[in-house]
């Protein structure tokens, strides 16, 4: 297996996985091309790829660094935007090693708090340290799980 950390999203592997991945949840996109290019220009936008043995993709991990601010307060966050894995890969270890690729990511540019919400694998976030936290609200309203880095 090989990871690659990419930022240009015509990256040909993530594509071919972020597609299996929306229709997995049977989302249906008219216009792939301006999606890819739109994650490009969100110039903080970063994915580590998972490739098998054949350059196939396994999985993502789409992420990137925001800032929340009141006016007086600020605090950079990790926020893990996408994450999948094919199903034929789930359950041998590679969810886990991209969360921590995204994690140590975020540590390598000084973030101590990672976010993301989820609607469906709450046991599988929690099991890596990350917690439900109701002082959070996502607009699209999934639960939001929190871990100090």
């Amino acid at each position: 297996m090989k990871d690659i950390l990419i930022s240009d999203f015509s990256n040909v592997a993530f594509q071919n996985a972020f597609k299996k991945y929306f229709k997995e949840f049977g989302v249906e996109i008219k216009n792939w091309d301006a999606l890819f290019k739109e994650l490009t220009e969100e110039s903080k936008n970063k994915a580590y790829v998972r490739l098998d043995e054949n350059g196939t993709s396994v999985g993502f991990i789409l992420f990137k660094i925001i800032q929340l601010s009141d006016g007086f307060f600020e605090e950079n966050l990790g926020f893990i935007r996408e994450f999948w894995i094919a199903e034929e890969y789930r359950s041998k270890g590679y969810g886990s090693k991209l969360i921590r690729l995204a994690e140590e990511f975020f540590k390598e540019n000084g973030i101590c708090k990672s976010i993301l919400t989820t609607d469906t694998a709450e046991h599988f976030y929690e099991a890596r340290g990350y917690h439900r936290d109701r002082s959070y609200t996502a607009k699209n309203q999934d639960e939001v799980f929190v871990k100090v880095l």
